[in-house]
């Protein structure tokens, strides 16, 4: 006889909020009264503290724009993934976004309305048997949704939990056929200047470009996101599609990709480019490493402010920690 065991992470997922509290503003702008990390701190990485964000700006808007895909939401939730954690509300969610593509600043959910997500295409090329550029929709339709509750941990020490909808990136890969020269999985953002105008911004190694190993890829938990709350993902989040990782910290997952390479040697991620004494490669969640600046002994949740601790792989340790057997000695969390 099978017996199931909830990994330690899960419980039942009625601890989801309602999408009616998502769109609580009120709510959010009481409990967001908590101090920020600093300046220096939300100036150079993918993440900032929910203090300094506000609840303003077009939330969502689509300026009259239609989701092809927007029948296939909301998908079936797979209840395998949820939470310890209530929901994030989406008043917090939707307005407090980095996408430096857009400007350095935090209140980008405005300026990342001008991104045209269609027509889109994502090219899947490389140690691949089968090479393909896939216009968008047709990927997401040929793509079995559901919906997952994911936390997220941002490198800043804070956390939000957030109800994404997509399909495995194992998925995705095994339409590509790896070959055996896989090692490697590089994914890259667009690239559009007259449009993102923060990618005029020569110091940053634009495009931004992520990365994960072959085995990291075909972990279950490695999530393609194309929804979000139950809809198609706003263009805040990264649509059309991003990459969701929760045993990593927020930076590793990549938003509005084009690119998927398949390669043999590991690639030089966005922000480890900048500085890899701060941000490596790897990003995985853990409490026992600091990082060079700030501690990431414990997280504050995005809109209770409440002070949790931090847990090792974010809570996914029975999911991933096998991925880095005998790397005890390697530099695996920066």
């Amino acid at each position: 006889m099978f017996v199931h065991h909830k990994p330690n992470w899960a419980l039942n997922e009625n601890l989801a909020t309602d999408e009616a509290v998502f769109l609580n503003r009120r709510k959010f702008m009481k409990a967001a009264g908590i101090g920020a990390l600093g300046l220096g701190l939300s100036g150079l990485i993918g993440c900032e503290d929910p203090a300094s964000a506000e609840a303003k700006g077009a939330v969502g808007k689509a300026g009259g724009f239609v989701d092809p895909t927007a029948d296939l939401y909301p998908a079936p939730r797979n209840a395998a993934f949820t939470l310890q954690r209530p929901v994030t509300d989406y008043a917090y969610s939707s307005v407090y976004n980095n996408f430096y593509e857009f400007g350095s600043h935090k209140k980008i959910s405005n300026a990342a309305q001008a991104l045209q997500t269609r027509p889109w295409t994502v090219e899947v090329g490389g140690e691949v048997g089968v090479a393909k550029t896939w216009d968008i929709d047709s990927l997401i339709r040929a793509m079995p949704l559901e919906e997952r509750l994911y936390r997220h941990r941002c490198v800043e020490a804070w956390a939000m939990a957030v109800p994404w909808t997509g399909f495995p990136l194992a998925a995705l890969l095994a339409k590509s056929e790896p070959t055996a020269k896989a090692r490697y999985v590089r994914m890259e953002t667009f690239m559009d200047p007259k449009v993102a105008t923060g990618q005029k911004q020569y110091w940053y190694p634009w495009p931004y470009v992520e990365g994960l190993s072959i085995e990291e890829a075909m972990n279950d938990l490695a999530f393609m996101a194309t929804g979000v709350y139950g809809k198609p993902l706003a263009k805040q989040f990264g649509a059309p599609l991003r990459l969701a990782v929760p045993w990593k910290y927020g930076f590793k997952s990549i938003k509005s990709i084009t690119r998927i390479t398949l390669t043999q040697e590991r690639p030089v991620s966005f922000w480890e480019g900048i500085d890899s004494n701060e941000y490596g490669f790897w990003a995985n969640v853990n409490p026992e490493v600091p990082h060079a600046r700030w501690s990431q002994a414990s997280e504050r949740l995005l809109g209770s402010g409440d002070r949790v601790d931090t847990q090792l792989y974010n809570g996914y340790g029975e999911q991933v920690a096998s991925l880095y057997a005998g790397m005890e000695n390697d530099k695996i969390f920066f």
